[in-house]
């Protein structure tokens, strides 16, 4: 069985990597052969990256893991989550004060899902999350986004990620560590470190498991 871990920056699964002594962004696990893809930030480079290498090589799975920032408060730094339905958000058109989906505008589907079946042994909550061009820092757009989409968490990549999944029928996963709340920006009151080593913790451990 073939597994794909995709991944915004090396910096996000270093711990994995070292783990694992990966060589040349490949390693094994007992009947596993598992690949490495660092895709670079952003959905645009996403989708390339997966674009690109879903063209040449069948996965039986793939799991996106990344840090995240969370708009619930119920949801601690650090926190490891699984997220199930993401949206592009800012995909569409506006109209005066009003915002049109891609959707609405009759040109493509906004929201992406993730596979549901791994979900049930891996023992994370499932969020809704939302990703983004540009990460909220602005009061105002942050409450305008909340009272639309109700999401709970916003990444750079993880529809973009669902989306390229879901074109080539590979089964996928998103998993994301809190990093953050999404507020006005002061990264004084981010853990980064925290996130990348819980997220890392819970990755390896699946792995293994």
């Amino acid at each position: 069985m073939k597994l794909l871990i995709v991944a915004a920056t090396r910096t996000e699964i270093e711990p994995l990597l070292s783990y694992f002594d990966v060589d040349e962004n490949h390693f094994k696990i007992e009947n596993y052969e598992v690949d490495v893809l660092i895709t670079g930030v952003g959905m645009v480079p996403t989708a390339f990256a997966l674009g690109q290498k879903l063209a040449h090589q069948r996965y039986s799975f793939a799991i996106n893991v990344g840090i995240a920032g969370s708009f619930d408060p119920d949801l601690a730094i650090g926190d490891v989550v699984s997220v199930n339905f993401d949206v592009f958000s800012e995909w569409g058109a506006e109209d005066a004060d009003e915002f049109l989906s891609i959707d609405a505008l009759g040109f493509g589907e906004s929201t992406q899902l993730g596979s549901s079946y791994p979900m049930k042994n891996m023992n994370l909550k499932e969020v809704r999350g939302i990703t983004v061009n540009k990460v909220h820092g602005n009061e105002l757009t942050i409450n305008q986004t909340i009272a639309r989409l109700n999401p709970q968490v916003e990444s750079m990549e993880g529809a973009a990620f669902f989306y390229a999944c879901k074109q080539t029928s590979t089964d996928c996963i998103q998993v994301r560590s809190i990093s953050n709340y999404v507020e006005r920006r002061n990264r004084g009151k981010w853990d980064i470190n925290l996130a990348i080593r819980n997220l890392n913790r819970f990755i390896i451990d699946f792995l293994n498991t």
